[in-house]
C-alpha cells in the first residue's frame, strides 16, 4: 500500500487527506472515500487494516480529516458539525473526479456520526455508487438520549436550553468534555485503548452549542428510499451505537443492500475480532457495485412470435 498526502478546499479552507493505493497500479482505479468516525482522524490506526485490505484488493482509499480536524483547516477546531462533513465529502468526491487515475467511487466509514455520513452522501450525491456503512447512528437525539437514563436526559435538554438562553445573550455558550459530556462514554471505551493514538490529538473542551445540530441529526430517514448499493456492518447489542439504529438504515434502503451482523462481541472489540471475515465481505462489496461500466453497451432482444 502507497501513501500519499494530499489536499482539496472545502469552502474557504483546505481539507488534508492520506491517498492510499495499490502498490502497482495499471490504469484508473476504483476509489473509496472515508470521512472518519465521531471524533476520529484520517490516520487513525483503526483503520489501517481496513485500508490495506481495501488496496490490496485494487482500491484506493481517500481518507479525510474533517474541517476542524487533525491536519485540516477550519477555525471551530474539534466541532463535530454533521452538514459541514456532509460537505467535505460531497467536495472530496469531487477531488476525485478531478483525477485522471480514478475510476469508479464509492464510501465507507465506520462508527457513529461516521457510518451515518456516507449514509447522507450517498442519499446527497449520485456519483457515490456504492456504500458501506458500518456501526452507524441513524438518529442523532435518540443516540444521545439512550446514553443517559431519563432523568439524567431531562436534565440535560435543561441544561441545553439554558444554554441557548446564555448564548443569545452573551453569544458564549459552556465548554464541555466532548466524550462526557455529549456523547457518553462506555465502561468499555474508558477501559480500552481503542483510539489512544487519536485521543491525544483531539481537542477535549468544545461549546455546547455543538449538540443542536447533532438533535437533528437523521441518516436514518435519508435512508429511505436509497437505492445506492448499501452494506450495513452492526454488533449485536452494541451498546455505543445501538444495533438498531444500523438495521433500521438497513430497512430503510430501497436498493440491493446487505446486513453484516457481529454476534458475541463489542463495539470496539469487533474491529479486531472480525476484521478478517468482514473485510473480505466488503471487498465484495465494492468490487461487485464498483465495476467500471464498459465503452461498449450491447443489448439483445429475440423477436416474440405470433
Amino acid at each position: 500500500m502507497r501513501t500519499e498526502k494530499v489536499e482539496y478546499f472545502s469552502g474557504p479552507d483546505r481539507v488534508r487527506a492520506l491517498w492510499r493505493t495499490p502498490d502497482v497500479v495499471d490504469g484508473p482505479t476504483p476509489a473509496i472515500i472515508q470521512g472518519p468516525g465521531w471524533l476520529g482522524l484520517k490516520d487513525a490506526q483503526a483503520y489501517d487494516r481496513y485500508h490495506q485490505g481495501f488496496t490490496d484488493a485494487g482500491f484506493a482509499v481517500l481518507s479525510i480529516d474533517y474541517r476542524g480536524f487533525g491536519e485540516s483547516e477550519g477555525s471551530d477546531r474539534g466541532i463535530v458539525n454533521p452538514t459541514h462533513q456532509l460537505e467535505d465529502l460531497v467536495n472530496g468526491v469531487t477531488y476525485l473526479t478531478t483525477r485522471d487515475d480514478v475510476g469508479a467511487i464509492g464510501a465507507y466509514a465506520t462508527g457513529g456520526t461516521g457510518g451515518g455520513n456516507v449514509v447522507l452522501l450517498a442519499a446527497t450525491d449520485p456519483r457515490v455508487r456504492a456504500v458501506i456503512s458500518q456501526m452507524p447512528v441513524a438518529d442523532g437525539r435518540d443516540w444521545l438520549h439512550r446514553m443517559r437514563t431519563e432523568f439524567e436526559w431531562v436534565e440535560y435538554q435543561a441544561l441545553l436550553e439554558q444554554d441557548r438562553r446564555e448564548r443569545v445573550l452573551t453569544g458564549k455558550s459552556r465548554l464541555v468534555h466532548p466524550r462526557n459530556e455529549v456523547m457518553v462514554e462506555t465502561l468499555e471505551r474508558k477501559q480500552s485503548n481503542f483510539k489512544k493514538d487519536v485521543d491525544v490529538k483531539i481537542r477535549m473542551e468544545v461549546p455546547l452549542s455543538m449538540v443542536d445540530p447533532l438533535l437533528h441529526y437523521r441518516p436514518g430517514q435519508a435512508a429511505i428510499g436509497l437505492i445506492t448499493p448499501l452494506m450495513v456492518v452492526a454488533v449485536e447489542n452494541d451498546a455505543t451505537t445501538p444495533t438498531d439504529h444500523a438495521v433500521a438504515i438497513y430497512e430503510a434502503a430501497a436498493g440491493p443492500k446487505s446486513l453484516v451482523l457481529q454476534r458475541n462481541t463489542s463495539h470496539y472489540a469487533a474491529y479486531a475480532k472480525y476484521a478478517d471475515v468482514v473485510i473480505p465481505q466488503m471487498v465484495a462489496w465494492f468490487r461487485e457495485h464498483l465495476h467500471a461500466p464498459g465503452d461498449v453497451v450491447v443489448r439483445s432482444d429475440k423477436p416474440s412470435r405470433s
